[in-house]
């Protein structure tokens, strides 16, 4: 689940033009309307929760970049491999005329079955357990009563809280016929994160990846929506460094025991996003597709190890 600068070129508005095929050269596909989002569901008692599970907001204080010692970096494993696990899962669930709120349930099942918390359900009030992020929704879709369509491609980012530590990936899903303008988006997003990947090693700026992944989306097309960036993780969500994919001055390097996300939006059309009145829904202003690929990576002393696999 990304973090959002609001300083970039974000507009707060709702839009009217939502349910229409999109008549621009961004392929053919439906523009997303939101649906009805169903009852915010509990998590049981027994589960470990983290610090906003109750009010909302976190209470960690991360001033600075977390340099993970042995044992960290083994609970950071187990709940990062659970966190694909439970993606994989829903890789082999998803399929045209399910809704994303079925999705949503699948997620918040499989965490409470392994004894884990569905990290993004009440972080900052959103009212559930994964992000589902459709066509023209850049990032932040909240899961709804919406059938998912022929040809939609639909990001799902899971986040899990599990043994006192956070894990977070996130996977484009092509559902049925996609256009070929849709299948390329989707093929060059997972392209640009692990070009920006490959740049991860000790020594390195963290400025590195933004701009190894904007060279590729550009190279490749595309661009980088700048307002969703990568995030240090571990016992707390969202902490520093923060990961721009674009280019950048974002100060400091990459050392040993280090952990957090890369996870860059590609967009078809306008860098540009919209939130929607439910404070959360980015979606882009020329509807134009977006996708996204995310994984949790660890410095290494002499590399970079994706822990989301």
């Amino acid at each position: 689940m990304t973090t959002s600068k609001m300083y970039l070129n974000i507009n707060r508005t709702f839009r009217n033009i939502f349910g229409q095929k999109t008549k621009q050269n961004f392929g053919k596909y439906n523009i997303v309307k939101p649906g009805k989002v169903s009852t915010q569901m509990t998590v049981p008692d027994h589960i470990p929760k983290p610090s906003y599970y109750l009010t909302g907001e976190p209470t960690e204080l991360i001033s600075c970049e977390e340099i993970k010692n042995t044992e960290q970096i083994s609970k950071m494993r187990d709940s990062c491999q659970l966190a694909a696990r439970i993606l994989n899962e829903v890789e082999g669930y998803i399929q045209v005329g399910k809704t994303t709120d079925e999705i949503d349930k699948l997620v918040f099942s499989s965490c409470v079955e392994n004894n884990a918390y569905p990290s993004p359900l009440n972080y900052k009030h959103f009212p559930k357990s994964v992000c589902t992020s459709v066509n023209n929704v850049a990032c932040h879709g909240i899961p709804d009563d919406r059938p998912l369509q022929d040809g939609d491609i639909v990001n799902v980012d899971i986040t899990i809280f599990y043994n006192g530590y956070h894990g977070d990936c996130s996977r484009t899903f092509m559902m049925g016929n996609v256009d070929e303008e849709g299948k390329n988006l989707v093929k060059a997003t997972e392209i640009c994160l692990h070009a920006g990947i490959r740049a991860c090693k000790p020594g390195e700026f963290f400025r590195t990846i933004g701009t190894v992944i904007e060279e590729t989306a550009h190279s490749l097309g595309y661009r980088v929506v700048p307002a969703f960036l990568g995030h240090g993780i571990g016992h707390y969500f969202h902490g520093p460094p923060d990961i721009f994919h674009f280019r950048n001055n974002y100060p400091g390097r990459m050392e040993a025991g280090m952990t957090f996300t890369v996870e860059p939006v590609l967009t078809q059309g306008k860098e540009t996003i919209e939130i929607l009145e439910d404070d959360w829904t980015a979606v882009t202003v020329d509807n134009s597709r977006t996708a996204q690929f995310e994984h949790t990576v660890l410095i290494t002393n002499d590399g970079v190890e994706i822990l989301t696999v």
